[in-house]
Order: structure tokens, then sequence, then C-alpha cells
């Protein structure tokens, strides 16, 4: 079967403390071919997921700030102490390292399970927190590595109860450390007490659909159950946009989500 798009749009602008929300009707486009597929009476219809392609939209001036890692030689092997920061990596007017989430949806979406056996990765690479926003499904694993040739230390600060506060120590290019994140909670702050620059955000989704949008402020919900959603898009700066997508059958829905400042 032929693979349908439909096309929904947002564009939610912060002023202050509040917020503007637009939501458009979505209509699908179906594939060339797919218009008269010719189905037979009494055929036996199956219904098949759909999917949201989205981009994270960035308006207005990014700043422009360093990190100075010279503190550590370690950390700059390469003589370049000044590192660019993580806060607002912006490409072409699209933002990267928002955290994409379901708040609400069909049934079959938000009971959770499916949680990967592989465990996601946070990595320690020249005194910087490697991705910068992760996510994990609820009972699923982080594994902490530090490729660095300096002591690190890991410091989380959950606020939900469930949620571990993890404070350890991890050698130069020591052993991995996993821990198991139980309860879901949005942008748990991670931090190096012997580094104060580094820090990283780990998300705990309630349900296995999430992602963070990359360095094009792309993202993908894949395998959704037909149905009316609430995406949520979480930004550590700027904070939280909410907008409406319809999933049908077998059709990608395309979502644009923006932030501004």
């Amino acid at each position: 079967m032929s693979a349908k798009r439909v096309s929904c749009t947002i564009y939610a602008i912060a002023v202050g403390a509040g917020m503007i929300i637009g939501i458009v009707g979505c209509k699908p486009h179906p594939a060339p071919g797919a218009q008269n597929p010719g189905a037979q009476p009494g055929a036996v219809l199956i219904v098949s997921n759909g999917a949201i392609s989205g981009t994270i939209l960035f308006k207005g001036d990014v700043p422009a700030r360093t990190i100075d890692t010279s503190m550590d030689p370690a950390c700059s092997p390469e003589g370049q102490p000044l590192l660019p920061t993580e806060q607002f990596v912006v490409k072409d007017g699209k933002l990267a390292n928002v955290f994409i989430y379901l708040k609400s949806g069909p049934r079959d979406a938000m009971i959770g399970g499916n949680v990967t056996a592989q465990p996601v990765m946070m990595d320690q690479q020249h005194c910087q927190y490697v991705p910068h926003v992760i996510g994990v499904a609820a009972g699923g694993y982080v594994e902490f590595r530090n490729s660095d040739l300096t002591m690190h230390n890991l410091h989380t600060t959950p606020t939900e109860v469930g949620n571990e506060t993890i404070d350890i120590s991890q050698g130069p290019r020591g052993e991995p450390k996993m821990k198991r994140f139980e309860k879901p909670e949005l942008m748990i702050s991670v931090r190096c007490n012997n580094h104060p620059w580094m820090n990283a955000f780990i998300n705990v989704s309630a349900t296995p659909y999430f992602a963070v949008s990359d360095a094009d402020g792309h993202f993908d919900l894949r395998d959704l159950p037909p149905g009316d959603y609430v995406i949520g898009a979480v930004h550590e700066k700027m904070g939280e946009k909410s907008m409406r997508v319809t999933v049908l059958p077998n059709v990608t829905s395309t979502a644009e989500i923006g932030f501004a400042r």
C-alpha cells in the first residue's frame, strides 16, 4: 500500500510567560495511484498505523556564547578550550535539542510498554555531555560513559519520586555506569561537580513514542495508532509548546512547532 501524507502546521510564539497557539486542520495527500485502490465488497480492512514528521522552528537572535574549559587541560586536548554552548543550537531557522513527546492520545498509544532492551547512551566528550538532550521510556536504562582522560562526576536532580538521584564519579575512560529511570519526568538535569559548565537533560517518557529534534530541527514519531493527539515540545530555556495533530492510518502527518525569543 502506498503511503499518504497529510499536513498540519502550528506556530507558537512565547510572549512573556504566555503563548499564542494556532492550529490548522489536516489534509491528507494520497500518493500517486492511491486514489482508486479498487477494494472489493466484503474485503477485510486492515487499519495501519501512521506517523508524525515534524520540524522545530526558531525565530529571534541566537545568543553567541562560549564555554571556557581551560581550567582542565584534559578537556581540550587539541588546544581549543572555547566551545559553543548547547542551549541554542540553530541552523537555518531550525532548532535542535528539543524533546518531543505525547501529552495525550488514543489509549493504545498511551498505555506505555515496548521499552527497548538497548540502553540510551550519554557520553562525556571534551567535557561536554553527548548528546545534550536524550529521551528514555519509563522503565528503561541510560548508560553513562566517560570518553575523556579526566575524572568526571554524574549528578542528576530528579523531582519525581521513583527516579533515583545519581551522584557518582567516573574515572578517565572508566567503566560505563548503567542507571534505570522508572517514572515519567521532563528535563532531569545532569551535571558534573568537577566541571561546572557541563550540563545535559534526561527526559523520561510515559510512552515509547518520543524524539529529540536533530541538528536540522527535524523529528519523527513513528508507528502511531490512528487518532487525535496532543504533542509537547520542551526546550531547556524557552519552555514547552503544545500542538494538536490527527494521525490517520498509513499516513504521515507533518507538523511545525515554533519557538521565538
